[in-house]
């Protein structure tokens, strides 16, 4: 009876561990500034359940908001403030896949709302006869086109995960590198180690109607057809979504909505109207310099 309490135990423990792989990931945002090359670490935590590709910047970033964020609701705070952290993460985007049909989701904000975009497309692999060695991995190499972009893949069958960076799996061991043949997005996996899985963060109950741009709230399911639809129209009309909220909260109810930004010379606007139209030229700006996505095809 105690071997098999004891092993019980064990497997208990077994379960509980995440295989996290750290991805050094280097990009190109803007097609017409290629020496402007950002860098982020990435996270693949992997269990028995499936994965999740994350950017540990914004993950330590959220952690660290939600937790001021409970401590000033817990305090009775009149007022709350949600301090800008000094690397809030370049990368705001999640993927996960279920095992073991590796069901994969996309979660990306839009404006103030988060969507949860199912995928249906697999990667495609043709696996090729070259190989290398990859700083303590041997890989071999492997091609496919996804998303509107042609990939090249090493993976290791020293790591016996069909599974990588991103929304890409399917290879017969872990992806250690993964890059686009024009250079724009390189992911290379430079460390991994075994961690205890944390117990699941509860959202916090936030007073009246507050929502926190950003941080928490649930997901909007689509497709990429639907998803498409709505990064169109937030294309077209940035500021769409913030009018709304301030013509649903602005009227007779207790809630009311204010809106204030400052102009590139520290003037602070708070007139709607002029905020409004300093946020589009502000979302027009960023886009402008982010024409270069991971993912061409979900936003044409």
């Amino acid at each position: 009876m105690k071997n098999c309490i004891l092993f019980l135990f064990l497997s208990v423990l077994t379960n509980a561990q995440i295989n996290r792989f750290f991805y050094e990931y280097k990009y190109i945002p803007d097609s017409n500034d290629k020496a402007d090359v950002k860098k982020e670490i990435m996270l693949l935590d992997i269990d028995k359940n499936g994965s999740n590709y994350y950017s540990r910047g914004k993950f330590v970033s959220d952690s660290t908001a939600m937790a001021d964020l409970q401590k000033q609701i817990k305090g009775g705070a009149g007022n709350i403030n949600i301090s800008r952290r000094d690397n809030p993460g370049q990368v705001s985007y999640k993927v996960t896949k279920s095992y073991p049909d590796f069901k994969t989701y996309l979660f990306t904000r839009v404006s103030m709302d988060q969507y949860k975009v199912i995928e249906d497309q697999k990667p495609e692999w043709k696996i090729l006869p070259e190989k290398q060695k990859i700083g303590e991995y041997n890989t071999q190499k492997a091609t496919t086109t996804y998303g509107g972009r042609d990939w090249i893949a090493w993976f290791s069958t020293d790591i016996p995960f069909q599974d990588g960076p991103y929304k890409f799996y399917g290879l017969p061991g872990l992806i250690v590198k993964l890059e686009d043949i024009t250079g724009s997005h390189i992911m290379t996996l430079v460390g991994n180690k075994k961690i205890e899985a944390p117990l699941a963060a509860s959202e916090p109950e936030m007073p009246g109607n507050v929502r926190l741009m950003g941080i928490g709230g649930k997901e909007i399911e689509v497709t990429k057809d639907q998803y498409k639809k709505v990064w169109k129209a937030y294309v077209n009309d940035p500021s769409k979504n913030m009018r709304e909220m301030m013509m649903r909260n602005g009227g007779g109810d207790n809630t009311r909505v204010a809106f204030k930004v400052r102009t590139s010379d520290g003037k602070e606007i708070s007139d709607p109207n002029q905020v409004f139209r300093e946020m589009e030229k502000r979302t027009k700006e960023t886009l402008a310099k982010n024409n270069n996505p991971i993912e061409p095809d979900l936003t044409k």
